[in-house]
C-alpha cells in the first residue's frame, strides 16, 4: 500500500514538473494554424516597430486618414499568425477606421520568446509607434482577442483612449489554468498570470465586451464577469451559438458598427 502511494506521489510529482518547465509551450502557439488561408482584400504596409534589445515586431498597417478616423490596435491572440486574421480584417476593412495588427515577440518571424512581460512591452511599444505617425491616443481604439484581451487590458490602464473591445476575454490566466488543470496548484505554478480582472477598475474608457456562450476554451461565464466588473460606459454582445472563434456575421459587425459610432 505505502509503495503504492508512493508512486502515485512521484507521478504526480514528475507532472507538475513538467506542467512547470513547459508552461509557456502550453501558453503560447505561434505556429499553430486553425484558420482558413483567406486572401487579403486590403491594402496595407508592412511596418517593422522597435521593442527592446533592437528587436522588431511585424505590423500590417491599413490607413485611410490618420486624422479623420479612428485607428484600431488590434492585439491578436495565443496561436497562429497574421495571416490568421485576415477573414476578419476583410471586414473590418469596411469601417470608417484605419487598422495596424501586430505580431508578438515569437510570432510570424519575430524574435525572442513570448512571455507576459514581453507581450506588454510589444504593445507599449507599438502604442508608442502609432502615437509617433500622428494619431493622437483619443483616436485609438484597442481590440484585443483571446489573449490579448489580457494584453489590452494591461495597456489600457490609465489611459483616454477611444475606447476598447475584448472578444472572448478572461478573467485571469490563473482562473483559465484551474479550468484546464483543476488537479494542479497552477496559483503557484503559474508564471504568466494576465490578471485582467484586477485591472478593470483602471479602465474608465467605452468598452465592448464580445464572448460566445458555447465558448470551450475560455468559458463564457468569464467574459460575462469582465463585462460585470467593467466601468461604464460599457457594452456587450454575447451570442447564444458561438464558440471561442466568434463568427464575424451580421450580428457581431452591427455590434461593432454601434460601438464605434458611440466612441
Amino acid at each position: 500500500m505505502l509503495t503504492t502511494a508512493v508512486i502515485i506521489i512521484c507521478c504526480y510529482l514528475v507532472v507538475v514538473a513538467f506542467v512547470f518547465f513547459n508552461q509557456r509551450n502550453l501558453l503560447y502557439h505561434p505556429f499553430e494554424n486553425n484558420y482558413n488561408k483567406d486572401e487579403a482584400n486590403f491594402s496595407y504596409d508592412e511596418v517593422f516597430i522597435p521593442t527592446s534589445n533592437e528587436r522588431y515586431i511585424k505590423g500590417w498597417f491599413h490607413k485611410k486618414d490618420l486624422k479623420k478616423n479612428k485607428t484600431l490596435v488590434f492585439f491578436h491572440g495565443n496561436a497562429g499568425n497574421l495571416e490568421n486574421r485576415i477573414y476578419k480584417l476583410n471586414l473590418i476593412k469596411d469601417f470608417e477606421i484605419n487598422f495596424l495588427i501586430v505580431a508578438y515577440r515569437g510570432f510570424s518571424g519575430n524574435k525572442g520568446e513570448p512571455t507576459e512581460t514581453g507581450l506588454y512591452e510589444d504593445a507599449r511599444s507599438t502604442l508608442d509607434w502609432i502615437v509617433k505617425q500622428g494619431v493622437s491616443e483619443d483616436k485609438i481604439i484597442l481590440y484585443g482577442e483571446s489573449l490579448g484581451t489580457g494584453v489590452s487590458t494591461e495597456v489600457a490602464q490609465n489611459k483616454k483612449f477611444a475606447g476598447i473591445i475584448l472578444e472572448s476575454p478572461f478573467t485571469s490566466m490563473v482562473d483559465a489554468g484551474k479550468f484546464y488543470y483543476f488537479y494542479l496548484p497552477v496559483s503557484l505554478l503559474l508564471k504568466d498570470r494576465y490578471e485582467t480582472i484586477k485591472k478593470l477598475k483602471n479602465i474608465r474608457i467605452p468598452m465592448l465586451v464580445m464572448h460566445g456562450k458555447r465558448d470551450k476554451i475560455v468559458p463564457f461565464h468569464m467574459g460575462k464577469k469582465v463585462f460585470e466588473e467593467a466601468n461604464d460606459p460599457k457594452y456587450s454582445y454575447f451570442p447564444k451559438e458561438d464558440d471561442h472563434m466568434m463568427d464575424y456575421n451580421e450580428n457581431l459587425l452591427k455590434a461593432l458598427n454601434n460601438f464605434f459610432n458611440s466612441i
